[in-house]
């Protein structure tokens, strides 16, 4: 015989529901835009099925040069930022930092990743242009992902060659160069990889508000309503973020 559901279980999928629900209320969350939008919404559909596939196949069109743009953007984003987090995960852990150091470091991480990279790209547009304000922004977001993932790895270090280094008379920069860094390592390759799949993505929504990249291309044929040059320029980043994702995957197993 089946056994009944435990009552936490109940509980449990009861309570998601009512907040769900007050959620909803709170909200005043309604399908009816969708009912009476519908006509302007299958028009938009019937041209987003036929891309305008030039924009693709045409090595000179604007949506590759934008995306050359995204792409550095997260590779220069990437390796600035992920660089400097290497140095705050060592501040940020108390294996490998004084007690006074890791105390300051650690509430700094968690300031850095409370804002979301959008913030950091509003910020940063307001006062300088182009590509920029989109490295800054995923730089310093960077530094708060891998930061921390970071410190946690070398939280969990073996502490048998620290004893051994420290018995030695190590200074702290010997611990970690010769004892924390190449057992973190790999975590660290690890990290680094998937906060470039992430950059990959956020670059081209960090565009929309003019921090450069695809993004800007996409806002400029979604406001002419140019929806067959918006579905090709859609089908190209869903390409390339596959790629890449299933790239880095095959790297990290490979790391870990």
């Amino acid at each position: 015989p089946s056994t009944p559901p435990s009552p936490l279980l109940v509980g449990g999928v009861l309570g998601a529901v009512a907040a769900t629900v007050v959620a909803g209320w709170a909200i005043d969350f309604s399908l009816a835009p969708v009912v009476e939008q519908w006509p302007m919404l299958t028009m938009i559909l019937g041209e987003v099925v036929h891309p305008e596939w030039s924009e693709i196949t045409d090595p000179s069109s604007r949506l590759w040069t934008a995306l050359m743009e995204t792409a550095a953007i997260a590779v220069i984003a990437t390796f600035v930022g992920s660089l400097i987090a290497l140095g705050v995960a060592l501040l940020g852990s108390k294996v490998s930092a004084p007690t006074a150091v890791y105390l300051v470091t650690k509430p700094v991480m968690s300031v850095i990743r409370s804002l979301p990279d959008m913030a950091y790209a509003l910020v940063f547009v307001a006062v300088v242009t182009g590509p920029l304000p989109g490295i800054l922004a995923l730089t310093v977001f960077n530094v708060g992902i891998v930061a921390k993932l970071t410190a946690e790895s070398i939280d969990a270090v073996d502490p048998g060659p620290l004893e051994a280094l420290d018995a030695a008379g190590a200074t702290r920069w010997q611990r970690a160069r010769a004892a924390i860094v190449p057992q973190i390592l790999p975590n660290y390759a690890s990290y680094v990889l998937y906060v470039l799949e992430l950059n990959i993505r956020a670059s081209v929504v960090l565009g929309a508000v003019g921090a450069g990249g695809v993004g800007q291309l996409i806002m400029l044929y979604f406001n002419r309503a140019d929806y067959p040059r918006l579905a090709a320029v859609v089908i190209v980043i869903f390409v390339v973020v596959i790629a890449i994702d299933l790239f880095s995957q095959a790297l990290r197993r490979r790391l870990v």
